[in-house]
């Protein structure tokens, strides 16, 4: 009986010491990268900030193409 827990142990440890090694960013470096993002990504469901958008640029916007690949069943 201790020797499977202690192999269950020693699963855990190493697990857990895998986990130290997975890069991490800071709180700080994440939430600049955050802000950059949303300041500079066009943003086509904000036509307030942004200003309108084309219908090409559109991803939201409905297909006018008669191209459709679906099957219904």
């Amino acid at each position: 009986m201790t020797e499977i827990k202690l192999k269950k142990i020693l699963e855990n440890n190493t697990r857990l010491r895998e986990q130290l090694n997975v890069p991490r960013a800071t709180v700080s470096e994440a939430s600049m990268s955050l802000v950059k993002f949303t300041k500079c990504t066009r943003d086509p469901m904000l036509p307030s900030v942004w200003g309108p958008t084309e219908k090409r640029d559109d991803p939201y916007a409905p297909s006018t193409s008669n191209n459709c690949v679906c099957s219904v069943m």
